[in-house]
């Protein structure tokens, strides 16, 4: 037994993050709590000394004394729950093999039938994480807990298909990132800092050899994660996802539920899903959308983030009485710098309709019926690369300076003249590329940025699309990422056209043939239409006056 919540380091951490000071004493316990099959978890038990507003369940392969620990379990020790921290199978001194994601369900149901039958837990349970700690508090909903009441889940998706192939092509810098961040949780901090200041230069042959699938054999030789099989398993169907998918959760879970994310973190379009999938059944649920990236959540958000989740579980959890949120619905809208609080996402707004021009322009008047394309070549052997985005790693992520990614001959542009006055985006943004290509295998990439007055282009929403034979020529519909962004005055619009952004989504190699496992290279010549063959154009779901 050891003394917890308030720790010195965590408190200074706390303040420097500016999260809420905590006030509560508490000790902590190390337990061994038994799983179905046998296997022992390493488990701490944070009990405040001037009793419990209830507990919290928090399951993670982050460690249990470290830095994540303090800032998670000890704070919200620190303002006088119980909280039960464990340490997944495999990280951390559990035992057992880590698996990623796959062993999550029956283990976090083993941890909360341990719970139970415990005479310190008096019946009233809440989940909360971030991240892969979220992503094990659905876990644990896919089969709700009687006892459960809430949950506070962060920057967290629900399917682990959708990580990997949901955009139609396999998630390459992400999955690579991924397991090579899993396959080392036993690095300590400094040494972490080391890894991460060298990853490009690491993972560098795993973006650029070809087949993919050799990695398996060379970076992650002897790591036991399953990168071979991720890749491989295209179908959503596939076995290998049979326990790493838990859209269940959403039709089973009754309790309310508080959704936080970031408009350029790599979860977003899922954390859209789960509120909709439960506002459709009307369980209560509230979403903040914040102006982070994945990792900016857990510093420039840590305040937000974690003074919201006290707040909803005061409400929900300890019973404090009183509507903590003005709406469902918590909006930041980078533009105008500010804070916005709806009823529903997306809020009303009208549709304004800008056209794709031969010349790079970008207007609200069509071109002339009778203009020619504008042209490009796609060459998987010099991959369009990816700038900024949704992505997990904060060295390549969020939003970006695009002008030495727009001088390529394999990206084209269409700009706007100046705004005369402010142009306010809700929602998702659809452009339709009237498209031919002369390679029936390729993939088209759409970017929407702002070209701000000093001349930075600066990505705001993407949209991505793989083709084939049956659809590559004709209008290409592309349903951008949701986003919420006011155009300033003298800025610009533009929209970018591609065939890829690699390694974000693995390049198409142009064949017919499995991209995990071929060498073969073809390239495609593309044309965009404005006129003669038809008008692409971009759909912006704008708001106006009367809609605010």
């Amino acid at each position: 037994m050891r003394s917890g919540g308030r720790h010195p380091l965590g408190a200074a951490l706390a303040r420097v993050l500016r999260m809420p000071p905590g006030r509560h004493d508490c000790t902590v316990g190390r337990e061994r709590v038994p799983m179905r099959d046998g296997v022992e978890l390493l488990t701490d038990v944070y009990l405040p000394a001037a009793g419990s507003s209830g507990t919290v369940l928090i399951r993670t392969p982050y460690g249990l004394d470290g830095v994540i620990a303090r800032l998670t379990a000890g704070f919200f020790a620190g303002h006088g729950y119980q909280v039960v921290n464990q340490a997944c199978r495999g990280t951390s001194g559990s035992g057992g093999d880590f698996d990623p994601f796959s062993q999550e369900t029956a283990d976090g149901a083993d941890a909360v039938a341990w719970l139970r039958k415990q005479p310190w837990f008096d019946g009233r349970l809440a989940l909360w994480g971030a991240s892969y700690l979220g992503n094990t508090a659905w876990a644990v909903m896919v089969d709700p807990p009687p006892e459960l009441v809430t949950a506070v889940v962060a920057v967290a998706g629900h399917d682990a298909h959708w990580v990997a192939h949901g955009a139609g092509a396999f998630s390459l810098e992400e999955v690579v990132g991924l397991m090579d961040a899993l396959g080392h949780l036993e690095v300590r901090p400094i040494r972490g800092v080391a890894r991460a200041a060298t990853s490009s230069r690491r993972l560098g042959p795993a973006f650029r050899d070809l087949p993919l699938v050799r990695a398996q054999d060379s970076l992650f030789a002897g790591s036991g994660m399953p990168y071979r099989d991720w890749l491989l398993a295209t179908d959503p169907e596939n076995p290998v996802w049979r326990r790493m998918r838990l859209g269940q959760a959403l039709e089973r879970v009754t309790v309310p539920v508080l959704l936080q994310a970031g408009w350029q973190d790599r979860f977003v379009a899922q954390m859209i899903e789960q509120h909709d999938r439960l506002q459709q059944r009307d369980v209560e649920v509230g979403l903040t959308i914040g102006p982070w990236t994945h990792v900016e959540t857990a510093t420039k958000g840590a305040a937000t983030i974690m003074t919201e989740a006290l707040d909803w579980l005061a409400e929900h959890l300890a019973g404090a009485g009183g509507r903590s949120r003005p709406g469902p619905v918590r909006i930041y809208v980078p533009g105008a710098e500010e804070w916005r609080d709806l009823q529903t996402w997306p809020p009303p707004t009208d549709d304004r309709v800008f056209y794709l021009h031969p010349g790079g322009g970008l207007g609200e008047a069509p071109p002339s019926s009778v203009a020619g394309p504008t042209t490009f070549t796609y060459d998987p052997a010099d991959p369009t690369p990816a700038v900024g985005g949704r992505v997990v790693n904060p060295a390549i992520g969020g939003r970006r300076d695009n002008r030495k990614l727009e001088g390529r001959a394999d990206v084209v542009t269409f700009t706007s003249p100046p705004l005369s006055a402010p142009l306010e985006v809700l929602g998702n943004p659809v452009v339709e590329v009237v498209h031919e290509t002369d390679n029936p295998y390729a993939d088209l990439f759409v970017r929407l940025c702002e070209v701000r007055q000093d001349g930075r282009s600066i990505n705001v929403s993407d949209g991505f699309r793989r083709l084939g034979p049956a659809d590559a020529n004709g209008t290409i519909m592309l349903r951008l990422d949701a986003l919420a962004h006011r155009f300033t005055p003298g800025s610009r619009l533009r929209l970018q056209v591609s065939g890829g952004a690699h390694p974000r989504y693995a390049r198409n190699l142009g064949t017919d043939r499995d991209p995990a496992t071929s060498t073969d290279l073809a390239a495609s010549a593309r044309k965009v239409f404005h006129g003669h063959g038809g008008f692409s154009r971009v759909h912006l779901p704008c708001s106006s006056p009367r809609n605010r």
